[in-house]
């Protein structure tokens, strides 16, 4: 048995059973990796893929468990060499940060210019996309860190710790209806096409509790991951904007009516995530301190000894978290 070859079935899988894409992502031949598998297979005496002619179509339930080894290996692979560079180069390597809009525009800029002036040597890589994009990322391993607030409790390979809580606000044109009302209630909100975020109604997010507590079915007409799209179809009149509240701008968005909807929706709380296990740089340590500082070093590292998420909840239940 070969890293290479957990390596293999490791990417195949992310790369939905397509052994031509991942020849491509790395850098390899078809059929190598095709030969490397099958060669994992006789050793193990079970299949981990199942094949209809040339073509994989399945993951075997055996096969499912040794991936789910595979990847915790290359993990502990990968927190070999992470080790080592702390030793030998404790100001210099990578972090790949996988995110939203909302956070790489409004949340993280300041963050990351101090971090880029602290670590010059730190090459930084950022990642945009949904939620589950983001997790995934992380969960493979190709982001150190996932931050987003919708989504990642379903991802349970992830610590998660708290880092803000925000709120959203209404968002139309100064001609729309709502602008005559002095108070805007959830069913006067959903008497009209709203535009929000692509995460924003599923069975957890807080405007489908909302509007479902109050027996009320909004009708989301367009969604994007951006803030800055959302309000741009507001202003074309394509319906009433639901975003979070740090992306308004007094003096960019003057144009626009802006409701701070704080008594109609539950604040949400963004966090920040990481694989279990995860062997974590000292600057690392430093780029969550400086986007959450109450996620100190020493709060981070016990948070990695607990057994379980519901733990890591309880241990941040008591800390007030700031709020954007």
């Amino acid at each position: 048995m070969k890293l290479q070859q957990l390596r293999y079935i490791v990417e195949v899988l992310n790369n939905n059973l397509n052994v031509s894409a991942t020849a491509e992502s790395l850098y390899t031949s078809q059929p190598g990796i095709s030969k490397q598998v099958r060669m994992l297979e006789d050793e193990l005496g079970i299949q981990i893929f199942g094949r209809s002619g040339k073509h994989l179509t399945h993951v075997t339930p055996a096969g499912q468990q040794v991936i789910d080894i595979a990847s915790e290996v290359l993990g502990k692979v990968e927190s070999i060499k992470k080790v080592a560079r702390e030793y030998t180069q404790p100001d210099r390597g990578d972090l790949n940060i996988a995110t939203t809009h909302t956070q790489a525009r409004y949340a993280l800029p300041s963050v990351i210019k101090g971090f880029i002036e602290r670590y010059p040597q730190v090459n930084l890589h950022m990642h945009q996309g949904t939620p589950d994009q983001i997790c995934e990322m992380a969960v493979r391993g190709d982001a150190d860190f996932a931050i987003a607030t919708e989504g990642m409790h379903m991802y349970h390979d992830l610590l998660m710790l708290p880092c803000y809580d925000w709120n959203r606000s209404i968002v139309f044109r100064k001609d729309h209806p709502l602008a005559s009302k002095s108070q805007i209630s959830l069913s006067d909100v959903a008497e009209f096409p709203l535009v929000t975020y692509v995460f924003g109604f599923n069975r957890s997010s807080a405007l489908e509790k909302a509007f479902n507590s109050n027996n009320l079915e909004p009708r989301v007409v367009f969604s994007a991951t951006s803030a800055d799209v959302l309000k741009t179809y507001v202003r074309l009149g394509l319906g009433v904007g639901v975003m979070a509240t740090m992306a308004l701008d007094e003096v960019e968005d003057k144009d626009l009516v802006v409701v701070d909807a704080s008594h109609l929706f539950e604040a949400n709380t963004t966090k920040i995530g990481f694989r279990k296990g995860s062997f974590l740089r000292s600057y690392m340590f430093d780029f969550m301190e400086r986007f959450a500082p109450h996620l100190t070093r020493d709060r981070v590292e016990h948070a990695q000894l607990l057994r379980d998420q519901k733990q890591v909840d309880e241990m941040f239940s008591s800390i007030e978290l700031p709020m954007r």
